[in-house]
């Protein structure tokens, strides 16, 4: 009897005692605070870094920077030939065209022959972060993994990687380090998605179709099942086209090299291209649970980013792709969009945007509470084109002059004045004609009001019309009136056409700043 007392108050110790260390367990170990549904991932907020930032710079760069034709897209637009479901009129592309005459046959160079002439042998992490801080930019990083399959990053999901093959260095990992040490953000941006169907695997007269390469390639897929995916609003329109949904094993490793990207280099922004509607809703909304717990565990503010319908509004930020906002929104937006006119990549005949084209579109972008993602363009050896430079010094320049009215602003009862509208949608900036001087775009911080005027005025008076005799929009006494990069008060009256400020000498090639200071 003795004995049987002993062993039943020995295991209810033993039973006190494993609930004590559960019980520590549990207080040690807090609740995530984002749960893989969207009522709850709506709950996370846009951080002040990123409503502050208003400007950053990302790149296209990888193995389709070496033939420098066209476009990035070449990797797939190379494969499309007059027996491919996309191929126009039964003729094949031009790009298929120009890889078999400078090349040879797909059979024999494919996509993944570029992979070892991408060698990336003058890149300098240090030189693009330098250039990026003197560009003005506040958060910056490269493409993590555009639609040709291969990762940018040291990964131990494949060997299709910038670590294993090409360059042989990691890239995301030296450009995150020198990025953060001039204060910038680092942000990830990805494309994988589309991977799905990117490539003919099912053609037997590509290397696409070996299964030797399906790490880069991609799933085996029958013909047909090619076809870019339909977006929502295209649906909406009665397009009508069918295209398979991504199956679970691409879905997994989709968020797999998510993961550890985020695991391994710490993003503070992860953006995503299009399409992601070909990925399973549940695994999209794994990974922003995954990635805002994860900021959590670490006390870091982060943002992610979708296009279209791809995440639900309010769950993440807004982005839009060369295009722009006509109105005001009440929520902060993203536009991405890049420097050169035909191509994300660097290609041998590039139309380059204008400084001025560039500056007058970050204003107007802040103006409507949005924020830019510049993308440039290197070359397949990491350095960075003179043009290209050039652009981004001038950016740099102007923003260390006027980046007060950017940069820490917040938006004003309206946009601004003029002329200009805008055309919204999908691709659509090409669309939008250049600002004149009567476009004029208000910041705010605190109380004062800064009027960024889109080109000089003719004359010696600038008017701005908004802001008339009676019109209230102001809600303070208008104390006096500077223009950023020019000493001194500038006269000004207020009448029934509007406030009228006496123009300085002109200084500056761009768009002119004037601070409106409130009596205290």
């Amino acid at each position: 009897m003795r004995y049987l007392t002993q062993f039943i108050l020995a295991t209810c110790l033993i039973a006190i005692s494993c609930k004590e260390v559960k019980h520590e367990q549990a207080q040690g170990e807090k609740e995530p605070k984002y749960t893989k549904d969207w009522e709850s991932l709506k709950q996370h907020e846009t951080p002040e870094w990123f409503l502050d930032a208003k400007f950053g710079i990302y790149c296209h760069w990888g193995p389709y920077s070496v033939p420098e034709y066209e476009n990035e897209w070449y990797a797939h637009w190379m494969y499309v030939n007059a027996d491919n479901p996309e191929a126009k009129n039964g003729k094949p592309t031009k790009f298929y065209e120009h890889h078999v005459k400078t090349y040879g046959p797909l059979n024999e160079f494919g996509y993944k022959d570029f992979i070892p002439m991408f060698k990336a042998e003058k890149f300098n992490a240090a030189e693009w972060a330098d250039l990026f801080q003197k560009a003005g930019a506040k958060f910056a990083g490269p493409v993590s993994e555009h639609a040709d399959g291969f990762a940018m990053w040291d990964s131990d999901l494949t060997e299709w990687d910038v670590k294993d093959m090409g360059p042989k260095r990691d890239i995301m990992g030296e450009l995150s380090k020198e990025i953060r040490k001039r204060d910038m953000k680092f942000i990830a941006t990805y494309h994988r998605h589309w991977l799905f169907g990117w490539y003919p695997t099912w053609d037997e007269t590509t290397d696409a179709s070996n299964p030797k390469y399906a790490g880069l390639y991609g799933p085996k897929l029958k013909k047909g099942d090619n076809q870019m995916p339909l977006h929502p609003h295209e649906i909406d329109a009665g397009v009508k086209r069918y295209y398979p949904l991504a199956d679970k094993a691409f879905n997994d490793e989709w968020l797999n090299r998510l993961k550890e990207i985020v695991d391994k280099y710490d993003p503070d922004l992860v953006w995503f291209d299009n399409k992601m509607d070909v990925i399973s809703e549940e695994h999209r909304k794994e990974f922003l649970a995954y990635y805002y717990n994860h900021a959590e565990k670490q006390g870091k503010d982060v943002v992610s980013t979708y296009k279209f319908y791809d995440f639900a509004k309010g769950s993440a930020v807004l982005d839009l792709e060369r295009a722009r906002m006509s109105e005001k929104q009440d929520f902060p937006w993203l536009t991405d969009d890049s420097i050169d006119w035909k191509s994300w990549s660097h290609i041998s005949n590039p139309r380059y945007k204008s400084t001025n084209r560039l500056i007058d579109f970050l204003v107007d972008v802040v103006s409507k509470n949005g924020a830019v993602l510049l993308n440039i363009t290197p070359r397949a050896d990491g350095t960075i084109p003179e043009p290209v430079k050039e652009r981004l010094l001038e950016m740099g320049a102007w923003l260390k002059v006027n980046g007060e009215a950017i940069y820490g602003t917040r938006t004003f009862k309206i946009y601004g004045e003029g002329d200009a509208q805008v055309i919204e949608g999908h691709l659509s900036e090409e669309k939008n004609a250049d600002n004149t001087a009567k476009d004029i775009r208000f910041t705010t911080k605190e109380d004062v009001l800064y009027a960024i005027v889109l080109d000089w005025p003719q004359g010696q008076e600038l008017t701005i019309r908004s802001l008339k005799a009676g019109n209230n929009l102001y809600d303070y006494e208008i104390d006096s009136i500077e223009m950023l990069g020019v000493e001194g008060k500038l006269n000004f009256k207020t009448d029934a056409e509007g406030l009228k400020i006496e123009l300085p000498q002109k200084a500056g090639d761009y768009a002119f700043s004037f601070k409106i200071i409130p009596k205290k």
